[in-house]
């Protein structure tokens, strides 16, 4: 249950967080518009000598301004923007650039065609409804400035040069309008088309993590009935065998085999035991931390008591001290399937060679069998595929181990050793080291 939880809040985090960045975004190409105001301004009041409003206008700048400071301190709180909020936004921009225009020409005034960004943006990125209602807004506005504006003060001489210097500082108005809005619509829309490819990519991750918990769920569940119905015939068989044990006592080498048999009854009835004791419990509940040493060595010793006929050789290297992993039931189980791949497939021995710094422990295990086909390759890792005979495996252990080793921080990377054989290397974070 938490597993789906954590994949349904990261559902909702990946599709609300595009408005944050796009409203992140609308933030900054509202910034460029107020400093690029400021030197044209100042042009215009130095060298063109227009007489034009400029006290309404500054004040426009700078309301703009203080809702784009508000606008900064909203996108450091932590919730989602929604498509109304980013509505708004939107429409503080028209309101903000008609009042502008209305006071420099109105619909005369080269800057007019401003009116597509918020436009474009909003058709970009808001269900249809909003962006109808800023087309809407927008051509209403333009209507008004046909109408309604301060008029630019012009030369109503017969001057022909200072009709012709009016016509060039339009049509210059014009050039750079386009300029500009070609800018940043190139730069809003390649810097959206990339966040939703980046959430399309994380959508994909976390509809395969989700899917991975709950085969992991569902593995759970099986294993949990399986404990349970096997506890019958095990304690059939530890009975069968007890009494097959006073039958011989003269017989060693039959004494021996029963007792071998009944100790392995009894690890199955402990590890049955311990699945159930273990059922439902989190990644880190009841952990202990351990040096890597220790760890890595009571692992090594539980293996050797499972598969008890297996020949491997064991190498391990690191600073000192040697450093503490949190060491969990999971973990080792997990360790326990990788090695036991490793001895399925072995046809001599296997080399185990574990190696450790101050932030991650690295353990190789070798085997000397026939190496991995390119469809096992494609494939392992993936629930119930398997490339042993029928009836000697089902494809779960590597698969569970993966799982459980990318919920504790680490990494299984499975390949072919230039010696011959596969290999698994093994990534594990370590505990940080106390000054």
């Amino acid at each position: 249950m938490k597993s789906n939880a954590r994949a349904s809040h990261m559902f909702n985090r990946l599709l609300l967080s595009p408005l944050n960045k796009n409203l992140h975004r609308l933030f900054l190409l509202r910034s460029i518009a107020i400093i690029l105001q400021c030197p044209l301004f100042f042009l215009v009041y130095s060298f063109i000598e227009q007489d034009i409003p400029w006290a309404e206008l500054i004040a426009v700048v700078v309301g703009l301004t203080i809702i784009n400071i508000m606008t900064w301190y909203r996108l450091h709180q932590n919730w989602p923007v929604t498509n109304l909020e980013f509505f708004l936004q939107l429409l503080v921009d028209v309101l903000a650039l008609t009042a502008l225009l209305y006071f420099s020409g109105g619909s005369t005034n080269p800057f007019i065609s401003f009116y597509l960004l918020p436009l474009i943006i909003a058709a970009t990125i808001l269900p249809w409804r909003y962006t109808w209602l800023i087309a809407a807004i927008s051509i209403a506005c333009y209507t008004i400035l046909l109408f309604e504006y301060v008029p630019l003060p012009h030369d109503h001489s017969d001057d022909h040069s200072a009709h012709l210097m009016e016509f060039n500082l339009h049509v210059s108005g014009m050039w750079f309008t386009f300029v500009l809005s070609t800018v940043l619509i190139a730069w809003f829309i390649v810097r959206m088309s990339h966040s939703i490819r980046q959430r399309d990519k994380e959508l994909a991750e976390a509809r395969e993590q989700a899917l991975c918990n709950e085969q992991i769920i569902a593995l759970g569940t099986l294993a949990a009935g399986a404990a349970h119905e096997l506890g019958t015939p095990l304690s059939t068989m530890a009975v069968i065998a007890g009494e097959l044990q006073q039958e011989f006592p003269e017989n060693g080498e039959y004494q021996k085999n029963i007792y071998t048999l009944r100790d392995q009854i009894t690890h199955c009835k402990h590890i049955l035991t311990q699945l159930l004791a273990n059922a439902g419990q989190a990644r880190t509940e009841n952990a202990s931390t351990q040096s890597v040493d220790v760890f890595l060595k009571q692992v090594l010793d539980k293996w050797k008591l499972i598969r008890p006929s297996v020949k491997f050789q064991y190498s391990c290297d690191g600073q000192q001290p040697v450093p503490h992993i949190m060491n969990t039931q999971l973990l080792s189980q997990s360790i326990l399937n990788l090695l036991n791949n490793a001895a399925d497939a072995s046809v001599n021995q296997v080399k185990i060679r574990s190696y450790w710094d101050q932030n991650s422990l690295n353990l190789e295990i070798h085997d000397d069998g026939e190496g991995l086909t390119p469809e096992v390759m494609q494939h392992a890792g993936e629930a119930f595929f398997t490339s042993k005979a029928p009836g000697q495996g089902f494809g779960i252990g590597l698969f569970l181990a993966n799982a459980n080793i990318e919920r504790f921080g680490g990494s299984v990377h499975l390949f072919n050793h230039p010696e011959g054989g596969a290999c698994i290397h093994l990534t594990l974070p370590l505990l940080p080291q106390s000054s």
